[in-house]
This record gives structure tokens, sequence and C-alpha cells, in this order.
């Protein structure tokens, strides 16, 4: 009784703000548990250096993916690498139209500007599943253990 408590309180944001319809609250309940996880393994693990260190560093990674699927900043992000897109502007013609005030070269560049936000989305959503995927046994059973497999990720 008392862990379910303790657990209804760690959760309480997650949970009061749960809803069925959206695969994002699901996610902010696994973001939320790595997060424990994480803290609980980087301070009171008891396992080699080596392997607890590679283990929080993979959640680390997983918990950056996650709350940067959160925040949505895959627009930003290419922004900082591409620069900014333009401010949409329109104009309205004498029939009631609106005319976009673009110029060609805005256009190519906002939607080059879109194309790798969504590239850089893609990339993460592929490394998330990998890292909690693993890598295979073998390597870890040959010490070559990155961290990855959550099935790893116990104390």
């Amino acid at each position: 009784m008392r862990n379910f408590l303790k657990n209804i309180w760690i959760f309480r944001k997650e949970l009061w703000e749960y809803r069925w319809w959206d695969y994002r609250f699901t996610l902010n309940l696994f973001e939320k548990s790595l997060s424990v996880l994480e803290k609980g393994l980087d301070s009171k693990g008891m396992e080699v250096r080596e392997m607890r260190d590679a283990k929080v560093r993979s959640i680390r990674r997983v918990l950056e993916i996650l709350k940067n699927n959160r925040e949505d900043n895959f627009i930003e992000r290419a922004e900082a690498e591409l620069g900014p897109i333009s401010d949409w502007e329109w104009n309205m013609s004498k029939d009631g139209m609106l005319i976009e005030r673009d110029t060609p070269e805005q256009k190519a560049h906002n939607r080059k500007v879109f194309v790798r936000a969504k590239q850089i989305e893609d990339e993460e959503w592929k490394e998330l599943w990998s890292i909690i995927r693993g890598t295979k046994t073998s390597d870890r059973l040959n010490k070559k253990y990155d961290g990855s497999d959550m099935r790893a990720w116990w104390d």
C-alpha cells in the first residue's frame, strides 16, 4: 500500500493529465518512469560503475529524445541549422482572396526547414526505439555494452 500511494504521488502530474486518445500521454508516463529510474541508478546503483554509467547515458539520451518530442521543438532546431523561416505575410486582393507575399526563395527556404524538421523528428524516433531495443546480447557479454536495451535497465 505504501508503494502504491508513493507511486501515485510520483506520477500525480502525468496521471492527472493522462488521456487515452493520444500516444503523447503514454510517453509522458514513460518519460517520468525513466527519469525516476535514471536518478535511482545514478545515485544508488550497485552495479560496476562502467556498466551503470553506460545505462545511465542511454537512459538520459532516451529522456532527451522524449523531451524533444514533448516540446515538439523540431522546427526550432531545424531553424538553428538552416536559418529562421520567414513570417507568413498575406495581402488581400480586390476580390477578397488572400495572396501570399513570400518570395520564391523564402518559400523554398521554408520548405527546406520543414523537411529538415521532419528528418530530425524521424531520426530521433528511430534512435529512441533502437536504444530501447538494444544491441545484440553477444555484444553485452563481450563487454561491448553501450547501455542500450531497456531489458538491462535494472539494478
